[in-house]
């Protein structure tokens, strides 16, 4: 996942929680593994059912506020954050400035506000954040200081621009770009932490200086004098002959965005707008607070062995250290308990999954879909926590979903459109149509399996004399099932595979991997620069041929619940640019990645072991990784994942996923931590054999996802009321659920992706973007993975088109030139099982 989080916040996610996927598992009647569109565990954000992204963005002012940052230079103040400021010369005057002269050498000693984006000559260590130095208190300085200072640039370029119109890329557009990073790369550096490394000082230093943010974000987003330089350039036939292909898209998309932005909006029409770009952030970030302090709040304790029984060792042993670490008991073991369980994603899967205490499977399910709800205090122990989750408490996100999709309504009118969808489709690849009609054809192939799927599971159990099966199986029952089904039918259980899939190995193999398809070498970087926190890895990115670095990546792999939110996704530290080459060099900065997951940790002296469904999760964000290092795209504006349509933007990270399934892979990456044996053939066929398990399920509820956020994006009405949001995901459902919903489901209080991230009237771009990938993969297919030789020739050609040309070029031309034709459908309904597979 992209992350979407980070600054309307995430990436985004692409943004992808693992949240909102798995969820949705039992409630459709499901069969299967959760898989993430953003990350390939099952859920997103992101994040997400196979993540994501959970954002790229690229250094656009406009986008400054947004989680999703695949944004353009000043884009999109509008889409990415909701940006929110007053007329375009109102801004900061209402706050005291602090004087230059007594605040500079403060400033120089904040490790925030004195970070260089990259510019810094630095030796052989990049100039990078410094992550562990960077406290609360520096957060204000710096931003305001940012905002301060975008400010004075923004009128000195108005006034230049008013003057004498430029006609050179280097006049126009670099300028932007370097006044972009001003406040888009501190801001990007916030809300990262606040992602990773959550605290109440934290949150109140985001939320005091998220308003300057957002009105700056506008300010530059709706330059008149900036757009009129922008439209000039185009209609100038000598200077627009002048550009790249790149630099030409660039300046369309900043243009598109600019109008997106409202920048043709004048007087009471314009205030409006930006009260509403102002609001819609503060709900944004409000919504992930409340979903994230739900998470929190919860946890069940057992001390008896007879509660825990079926539960894996693995499970056992997290859930003792989290007795320890969160319960307070010291003396918690793995054997003896007691045994705490949460509603972050390893916990709450592995009950779902394994554990026979039914009881304890319905309360997890339940809270799970009742987070940040009126329906979750029952779920909670703390007075406060009790009284922010009941009806009309602060925690309750259903009120905040009816007032987000009035505004976005608004918002929509404002800029001439009949609905947000039409909004949110301006800067797609898709159509509303062609977009409904794919989630139909899909959702018409995958719900006849699915309903085959959950009969084959109540059979199963009645066969086992479930005492439940007589009663008819709930919604927590069927993924406890459907796991044993699958054991069963396969001889393979998922605790048979985590021994192999060992965190350090995994990485290995997969970095040998991109070496054979990409031509790269990734080396351990650790300790050349600082990270927020101990267990986070640094890497740098070698090219073979030359033996020069390309780019660096952060890996943040484990969960913790306490400071991070879950999910997994990717976002862009710095993107490559040859407007922001380090001032000793008159090449060009090179890009740095993180990539965030929320995957077992290590447990005493065991190293992370991991499952396949994390396997493919990791894989999916260092595709996205992958996008933003290896484009040879030195325009900033559209280098890496910038400006890469959003229904594109999953193309890579799901691409690498479908390795994960390719037995020379997977005798890289699975060696069992004690013995160092690699994955044996039995487990590797039946792994095989049983992949697509539940694929009916899995797609039905992708489809559910994606109907729902179109139907509240483009056709639901607001003004009825919370509950009539409810309504409408459960008039949807009659055609995507195969079980009915709890009455008190609230699946859609964490529903992040669409409330709080980039995908509102998007999540559809998980299944689109699939289409891509399978038909990207099928390309190695035909040039036989047997075929060490082709499948490097097809891995250039897939880095020199997919992974280079970045936004520079439109995806679907960039796909063109890598398969020699337009995508197709075929590839993606044959991997998962849902047409029959032709005879040799």
């Amino acid at each position: 996942m992209i992350n979407m989080d980070l600054v309307a916040r995430t990436r985004g996610s692409k943004k992808c929680t693992l949240d909102q996927l798995n969820l949705g598992l039992d409630r459709l009647g499901t069969a299967g593994r959760v898989t993430c569109p953003f990350f390939s565990f099952a859920g997103g954000s992101h994040s997400s059912p196979r993540v994501r992204i959970g954002h790229a963005r690229i250094m656009s002012l406009s986008a400054v506020v947004q989680p999703v940052r695949i944004v353009s230079l000043r884009a999109t103040a509008v889409a990415a954050l909701r940006r929110g400021s007053k007329p375009t010369r109102v801004r900061a005057a209402t706050r005291p400035t602090v004087p230059i002269a007594m605040a500079s050498s403060t400033l120089a000693e904040n490790p925030l506000a004195s970070w260089s984006f990259g510019r810094k000559p630095s030796g052989d260590a990049p100039d990078l954040p410094k992550w562990s130095s960077i406290t609360p208190d520096h957060v204000k300085p710096a931003i305001m200081a940012a905002v301060d200072k975008v400010n004075a640039e923004i009128d000195a370029i108005e006034t230049a621009f008013t003057e004498s119109t430029p006609s050179s890329w280097s006049d126009l557009m670099d300028p932007l770009e370097r006044l972009s990073e001003e406040l888009s790369r501190p801001w990007g550096v916030v809300s990262h932490l606040k992602g990773v490394r959550d605290s109440e000082a934290l949150r109140a230093a985001y939320d005091e200086c998220q308003p300057a943010v957002v009105t700056a974000s506008l300010r530059v987003g709706q330059s008149r004098p900036v757009y009129d330089a922008l439209v000039a350039l185009t209609k100038n036939e000598d200077a627009w002959g002048t550009l790249t292909d790149a630099q030409k898209r660039a300046v369309e998309c900043e243009v598109r965005d600019a109008q997106l932005s409202g920048v043709a909006l004048d007087g009471a029409q314009k205030d409006r707008y930006n009260e509403i770009a102002k609001e819609l952030s503060e709900l944004s970030t409000k919504f992930s607070n409340n979903v994230l302090d739900a998470t929190k709040a919860f946890a069940h304790t057992c001390v008896d062995k007879s509660e825990v029984d079926g539960l894996p060792d693995s499970a056992l042993e997290q859930a003792a250290q989290t007795a320890k670490t969160k319960g307070g008991h010291e003396n918690a073991t793995s054997a003896d308990g007691p045994w705490m369980f949460t509603l972050d994603a390893p916990s709450y899967m592995a009950v779902r999954s394994h554990a026979k205490n039914r009881a304890l499977r319905e309360k997890v399910y339940r809270a799970y879909l009742a987070r940040a709800s009126e329906h979750f205090a029952p779920f909670v122990d703390d007075a406060d926590a009790k009284a922010k989750f009941s009806k009309n408490g602060a925690g309750d996100n259903a009120p905040l979903i009816e007032r987000i999709l009035a505004l976005r309504e608004e918002k929509a009118s404002l800029l001439g459109y009949d609905t947000f969808a039409e909004v949110s489709m301006a800067k797609k690849m898709a159509t509303l149509d062609r977009a409904e009609s794919l989630l139909e054809d899909i959702r018409a192939k995958a719900r006849p399996a699915a309903e085959r799927e959950l009969e084959e599971i109540r059979a199963f159990a009645a066969e086992q004399g479930a005492a439940e099966a007589t009663s008819g199986l709930m919604q927590w029952d069927v993924g406890f099932w459907s796991e044993r089904l699958r054991e069963a039918k396969y001889e393979l259980k998922e605790e048979d595979l985590r021994p192999y899939f060992q965190l350090p190995a995994v990485i290995d193999g997969m970095f040998e991997l991109a070496g054979e398809l990409f031509g790269i070498k990734v080396e351990a970087a650790d300790g050349d620069v600082e990270v927020w926190h101990p267990d986070v890895r640094f890497f740098r990115v070698i090219d073979a041929a030359t033996n020069q670095p390309r780019a660096y990546f952060y890996l943040d792999p484990y969960t913790r619940p306490s400071e991070k939110r879950g999910g997994a996704w990717m976002d862009d530290v710095v993107g490559r640019s040859s407007a922001m080459a380090p001032t000793d060099s008159g090449a060009v900065r090179l890009p740095c990645a993180h990539m965030v997951c929320n995957g077992t940790p290590p447990v005493g002296d065991k190293p992370s072991l991991m499952t396949h469904n994390e396997v493919t999760t990791l894989f999916h964000e260092f595709g996205h990784a992958l996008q933003h290092m290896l484009t040879t795209e030195s325009c900033g504006p559209v280098a890496g994942i910038n400006q890469v349509d959003w229904d594109a933007v999953e193309l890579p990270s799901q691409f690498m996923e479908n390795w994960c399934y390719d037995k020379k892979v997977l005798r890289k990456i699975g060696k069992h931590f004690e013995t160092s044996e690699p994955l044996p053939d039995d487990l590797y066929e039946k792994l095989v054999a049983s992949k697509n398990f539940g694929s009916g399920t899995r797609y039905l509820r992708q489809c559910h996802f994606a109907m729902t956020d179109l139907e509240l994006h483009a056709r639901y009405k607001p003004g009825a009321g919370a509950d009539a949001v409810f309504a409408t995901e459960r008039k949807i459902a009659e055609k995507t659920m195969i079980m009915p919903s709890i009455d008190e489901d609230r699946f859609l209080c964490g529903f992040g992706h669409i409330f709080a991230g980039g995908y509102s009237a998007g999540y559809y771009s998980y299944l689109w973007a699939e289409v891509l990938s399978a038909d990207a993969f099928g390309a190695f297919e035909e040039a036989g993975l047997d075929d060490d030789a082709k499948v490097a020739e097809t891995g250039k050609r897939f880095a020199d088109t997919v992974l280079a040309l970045g936004g520079g070029i439109a995806p679907l031309d960039v796909f063109t030139r890598f398969r020699g034709r337009e995508p197709a459908v075929d590839a993606l309904l044959r991997h998962n099982g849902l047409v029959p597979v032709a005879a040799a």
